[in-house]
């Protein structure tokens, strides 16, 4: 039976369980149930902290877990990504007050406030950076500065709102661009992962892309299918109209409206979208 993590609460608890359901599997109902057994798959689910579920990965006590790619780096467990998920993207970078900061090299003999000690040393040491201390902090990263705990802060930022109110802005490079991912202890994959992988790549399939039906005539077939080529290829059928025909073609979701406009502009008709609910290639 495969062993899986799954975060229990925060920013990747809710996506993760979703996707894990939209793959088939048996979910939790109750926010209180820590294990869940999934007989019809041969799966048993473990509902952990989002921090934790690397160190369980890597120590071999469940077999699969999914995180953040942020996560996973800043534990140091034995543990390697096996799958981006696609949700949860964030970017981690270096910030400090407002003019005093501009290059990674100057971070040498300060103090940097973060919550991702492991990821921060690493990065600067790669960098052959070496810092006057890394100050742990489980939260509200940005107020250390104004506090005078620390000199420059590394932390997860989306818009820079929080960054700006603090009197911080961003510099140098990107730490690290993270997602969810999910992750399997580094060695020989665990029986029944195949299967997980492929519901999940999947489900991430049916996510980026729709399904598109239309009629065009015979003499404009060749411009739509090169407008809708597929995956492989786009299916072509012949109508009771000898003159025209019906296509079918997987087409990305975010395209979707452009596509329908060139397909119009070329004669198609008919043109209709569905959504895919699974699917495998």
């Amino acid at each position: 039976m495969l062993r899986i993590a799954v975060p229990n609460k925060g920013s990747l608890s809710e996506p993760a369980t979703e996707m894990l359901r939209e793959a088939g599997y048996r979910q939790r109902r109750d926010t209180r149930e820590l294990v869940l057994t999934d007989p019809d798959n041969d799966a048993e689910f473990f509902f952990l902290r989002p921090r934790d579920v690397a160190v369980y990965v890597g120590a071999g006590t469940v077999d699969v877990g999914i995180t953040g790619r942020d996560l996973l780096l800043d534990s140091g467990a034995a543990a390697v990504e096996h799958l981006p998920l696609g949700f949860a993207r964030s970017t981690f970078r270096y910030a400090a007050p407002v003019g005093t900061i501009t290059d990674i090299a100057q971070i040498a003999g300060k103090r940097v406030a973060t919550s991702y000690n492991v990821l921060v040393h690493d990065h600067l040491a790669a960098n052959g950076v070496e810092p006057a201390a890394i100050v742990h902090l489980d939260g509200a990263v940005e107020s250390s500065v104004k506090l005078g705990v620390a000199d420059l802060i590394a932390d997860v930022v989306e818009t820079g709102t929080t960054l700006r109110a603090a009197g911080l802005e961003i510099f140098g490079e990107p730490i690290l661009r993270s997602e969810a991912v999910m992750i399997r202890r580094d060695g020989p994959e665990p029986d029944g992962l195949a299967t997980l992988t492929r519901r999940l790549q999947g489900v991430l399939t049916a996510r980026q892309y729709v399904l598109m039906d239309y009629d065009v005539p015979l003499t404009k077939v060749e411009a739509a299918v090169a407008i809708t080529p597929g995956l492989e290829s786009p299916t072509v059928s012949p109508l009771h109209d000898a003159e025209w025909a019906a296509v079918r073609a997987m087409v990305p979701r975010a395209q979707t409206n452009r596509v329908m406009d060139d397909l119009y502009d070329v004669g198609a008709r008919a043109i209709i979208v569905t959504s895919i609910h699974a699917c495998r290639l």
